[in-house]
């Protein structure tokens, strides 16, 4: 197993990020995500996938369509959230606009992960239609 250092979002509040992945990448990668910041929850969320995802910073290769599982902590919430995603899209190194290394991972469309999203947005509140920068699209 190897493990992932955090990777910081570039002048933005920043989020934990360690994993680490089965050897061969016959399984999915875990990876922990933990937001102390509503900042950088902000930064990472992609309200642009129908059923939400967010950017997870890292230097590891990935393809698109990889199941990627995240054990993710937000901000003023006590509970770890287990979220079995997929990489919908890739920030490759020295990407333009100095955007950070990683990943864009989609929940998937199921109860639990809908109860997650809507956790996320009811912790956003009106953050969530800023104009700030973020890592998304």
């Amino acid at each position: 197993m190897s493990t992932e250092q955090p990777k910081p979002f570039n002048a933005l509040p920043t989020a934990s990020v360690s994993g680490a992945s089965a050897a061969g990448g016959a399984r999915p990668s875990v990876m922990q995500l933990v937001f102390k910041e509503k900042g950088a929850l902000y930064a990472a969320y992609i309200p642009g996938f129908l059923d939400g995802g967010l950017f997870v910073p890292t230097n590891r290769d990935y393809k698109l369509g990889d199941d990627v599982y995240l054990l993710l902590s937000l901000p003023e919430d006590n509970q770890r959230y287990p979220v079995a995603g997929k990489v919908a899209w890739i920030t490759p190194p020295n990407a333009p606009g100095g955007r950070t290394q990683g990943v864009g991972v989609r929940f998937p469309n199921d109860e639990k992960t809908r109860l997650i999203k809507l956790r996320i947005e009811e912790i956003l509140g009106t953050q969530i239609s800023s104009n700030k920068p973020t890592q998304t699209f």
